[in-house]
């Protein structure tokens, strides 16, 4: 699938960027999605040479009718859209009688409703468009599979991201579309750096975490969107190897 078409949502910073560098520097075509544009600029202008091949679009990804423009803009500068990665995401937490009903929205309609509208509209793309088929990786995280403390409305739509992506999995079967999810564990990105300097446990403790190259998260992600299409990841967990995931709780 080198030199095909991607969209990568939350591409500003993170692991959405390291990814769709690395998609660049696979070969990829590369429309960087995102809520602020010049992040989205500053991670265009590093891919270097590569950034001939990448498109800056500045998206909500909650709201459809910029979702329809994001992809109706990829379609125009690219042609097609052979890979969506859906990573837009964002957390807000606390005990959960006092979790705020505008935070829990924004979470979902972020973490979830945004996944779906943007597979969505991938789906519909790739359904059409001649050859037919494509790839869509949905950011599912470790609280895909357990919570942390105080993290109901993360947890609750990374939780439902999985429903999603075998759902998606499923009814893109007849069209070529797969879709897989990846569930990443402390990255060294802006928002795991709390994790270096101690986040609460579920026995109540505050502990350092270990944190992992966000380039492994990346690389991770360029080859699962370099399979052929017969072909699928439907689950991949990767995370800091000493992280308290395994027997969390």
């Amino acid at each position: 699938m080198s030199g095909g078409v991607a969209v990568v949502t939350g591409a500003g910073s993170g692991i959405g960027k390291a990814v769709a560098l690395a998609l660049l520097a696979a070969g990829w075509r590369v429309v960087l999605a995102g809520r602020r544009a010049e992040p989205l600029a500053a991670a265009v202008a590093e891919a270097g040479v590569a950034a001939d091949r990448a498109l800056a679009v500045p998206a909500d990804v909650s709201d459809p009718r910029s979702v329809d423009a994001l992809f109706e803009r990829t379609v125009a500068a690219f042609g097609r859209v052979d890979l969506l990665f859906n990573n837009a995401g964002i957390s807000a937490g606390g005990p959960i009688e006092d979790i705020a009903y505008d935070d829990w929205s924004k979470v979902v309609a972020i973490n979830l409703t945004g996944s779906f509208l943007c597979a969505q509209a991938a789906f519909r793309r790739m359904k059409a468009q001649s050859p037919r088929g494509g790839r869509i990786v949905n950011n599912g995280s470790i609280s895909a599979h357990a919570p942390r403390p105080n993290s109901a409305p993360y947890t609750a739509t990374k939780h439902a991201i999985t429903g999603l992506t075998k759902s998606l999995s499923l009814e893109g079967r007849k069209y070529g579309i797969a879709c897989g999810q990846i569930d990443i564990g402390n990255a060294a990105t802006e928002m795991a750096a709390r994790m270096a300097k101690g986040v609460p446990q579920a026995n109540g403790q505050i502990a350092v975490e270990p944190l992992m190259d966000v380039a492994h998260v990346a690389n991770a992600v360029v080859h699962m969107a370099g399979l052929p299409l017969d072909t699928n990841v439907q689950f991949m967990t990767i995370m800091a190897r000493d992280m308290p995931f395994v027997g969390r709780g």
